[in-house]
């Protein structure tokens, strides 16, 4: 992760969790999916998808693995 990453007052590493609809991402993508309806997109402060993961609880763990702070877009 070598991606530029926002840095708010008390030092945090702020990325984004938000859901996304499988329906909407490409076909390949799609497929690997499996059954899922929905999956997990981390994003950094610029909008730039680092991570795309099955469960919520999943891309929370995944993003204070890298020391950053995981925050929900509703």
């Amino acid at each position: 992760m070598n991606t530029p990453i926002e840095i708010n007052a008390e030092g945090d590493r702020i990325v984004y969790v938000k859901v996304v609809d499988v329906a909407d991402l490409p076909q390949d993508l799609q497929e690997q999916a499996g059954d899922l309806d929905q999956l997990y997109a981390v994003h950094d402060s610029d909008g730039q998808q680092l991570a795309l993961v099955a469960d919520r609880k999943l891309a929370f763990v995944l993003a204070r693995e890298h020391d950053l702070s995981p925050v929900a877009v509703h």
